[in-house]
């Protein structure tokens, strides 16, 4: 690598330093003065600089502007086109300012007007020191961000497995909204479904996909540690902020936030963020700046969408303000027809991350695992894989690997109430109800207390046989 290096910075405080000036004289008081502290080279002419830059490691050019064979801004331009980590620090005593400022715009990074302290160039080159250090860590940072970018698109991105309808239909439109620029959404589901994995798909497959997405679980935040986190902080803003803190619409600008659990926000959170939802802009604590953001808002709730709609413990206006477009994600037991791929995916994923070799799952087992309705959706396969996995000595993943499912295959509406499982006892006193009521969702619904219209939504969400007409 050319230029700055911060290994080498980490082993030894020198830093290698080329000083171009056809002066004889300038050029004999930076070795006297320079020679001491740095890895020092000099040359008389921009040819020769750029031979030395080819074969040297230079962290920082001191260039005069009037030089032989080209100018001090074009030597700029060659320098910061080839080696772009390596800072330019320029020195004349005939620039003007337009000259200053053209030299900073195009990579400059420091001007010093002739006749200068030698004591004041090594100032400024500490400084510069200073900045490279800070921007190297800053690309190693991004170039982090940018790994797991990469291994998260190609381990979730819209790799959503399954080839059921339902599944299909969601993939499409993922795409289509991901197309818009900033419109909001609202995932709904049972927990275990992927709500996650849906946000960043539609993040992933959108125009704000090399900026960051941000996850927040909204119902694990305090009233009291809200705009701390959300709108960041100055140092000293409160007791315990020992360090400036930018907070999650800071953060995220540009990207994605996703807003995990909404549904469970107390009220008083609900009002704040509202407010700052609408009005596009916050406050750090312990600031009077006001600073604006730009963020595509998705939000998830395992909540009934009904219910949020009702404002009974959640702001309507705060509803549409987060669900301009709703995406519902089916539970698995809806798409049974998808657990022989997700099977394959878990063994295969499971393989490879606990070393080992398990490459059949047998007919049995998954015809035990396709009975089974899965409470807990994909989240909750995903753990009876890596159980099986960490248990499985042989080659073949049978049965007795899923000793936690085996005899709880099917769900019968005597004992539904057994489970606390909120989802599983919703479907069976709705089929309770239907039963009752010959199938009359009328009726069904005026037992159940919920507007017909509710009541068919909910068993489509169940995937509920309608065996009757709708009596208006």
């Amino acid at each position: 690598m050319s230029g700055y290096n911060l290994k080498d910075y980490k082993m030894s405080l020198k830093l290698s330093v080329l000083v171009l000036d056809d002066d004889p004289v300038i050029r004999s008081s930076f070795k006297s003065f320079l020679q001491k502290d740095f890895n020092l080279f000099i040359s008389s002419a921009p040819s020769a600089a750029l031979k030395i830059l080819k074969n040297e490691d230079i962290d920082i050019v001191i260039s005069d502007f009037q030089l032989p064979e080209m100018n001090g801004l074009e030597f700029i331009r060659i320098v910061k086109d080839q080696y772009p980590d390596t800072e330019i620090m320029m020195i004349s005593s005939h620039a003007d300012m337009d000259t200053v400022i053209e030299a900073m715009r195009i990579g400059a990074i420091d001007f010093h007007k002739k006749p200068f302290e030698f004591e004041a160039i090594k100032i400024s080159i500490e400084r510069t020191r200073k900045f490279a250090e800070l921007s190297h860590n800053l690309k190693m940072q991004e170039g982090r961000f940018m790994v797991l970018q990469k291994e998260l698109l190609e381990r979730t991105g819209i790799e959503i497995i399954g080839q059921n309808r339902k599944i299909l239909e969601l993939k499409s439109i993922m795409h289509k909204v991901a197309q818009t620029p900033d419109t909001s959404i609202m995932i709904t589901g049972e927990s275990g479904t992927g709500k996650e994995l849906v946000a960043r798909g539609i993040h992933n497959l959108s125009a704000r996909r090399d900026e960051y997405f941000g996850a927040v679980n909204t119902s694990a935040i305090s009233e009291s540690l809200f705009e701390s986190e959300f709108f960041g902080h100055k140092k000293g803003a409160f007791t315990g902020a020992d360090d400036n803190r930018a907070g999650w619409f800071e953060i995220a600008d540009k990207g994605t936030l996703f807003l995990d659990e909404v549904g469970d926000m107390i009220p008083s959170l609900q009002v704040k963020l509202l407010r700052v939802l609408e009005d596009r802009k916050f406050i750090r604590l312990g600031s009077q700046k006001e600073q604006t953001f730009d963020i595509r808002v998705i939000s998830a709730t395992n909540k009934d969408v009904d219910s949020l709609k009702s404002g009974k413990g959640f702001r309507t206006d705060l509803f549409h303000r987060l669900a301009t477009f709703e995406i519902y994600i089916p539970p698995l037991r809806e798409r049974k027809d998808d657990i022989p791929l997700l099977a394959e995916f878990f063994l295969k994923y499971f393989n490879k991350k606990l070393g080992k070799k398990v490459n059949k799952i047998p007919d049995d087992t998954m015809d035990l695992l396709i009975s089974y309705d899965f409470p807990g959706n994909i989240r909750e396969m995903r753990n009876l894989f890596e159980r099986a996995l960490i248990l499985c000595d042989s080659s073949h993943l049978d049965k007795e690997y899923f000793s936690q499912i085996s005899g709880k295959t099917e769900v019968r509406p005597e004992v539904a109430f057994d489970t606390f499982d909120l989802g599983e006892v919703e479907k069976q006193t709705i089929i309770r109800a239907l039963e009752r009521c010959g199938y009359n969702k009328t009726k069904a619904a005026k037992l159940l207390n919920i507007q017909w219209n509710a009541l068919y939504r909910r068993m489509q969400k169940y995937g509920i046989e309608d065996r009757g007409e709708l009596e208006q």
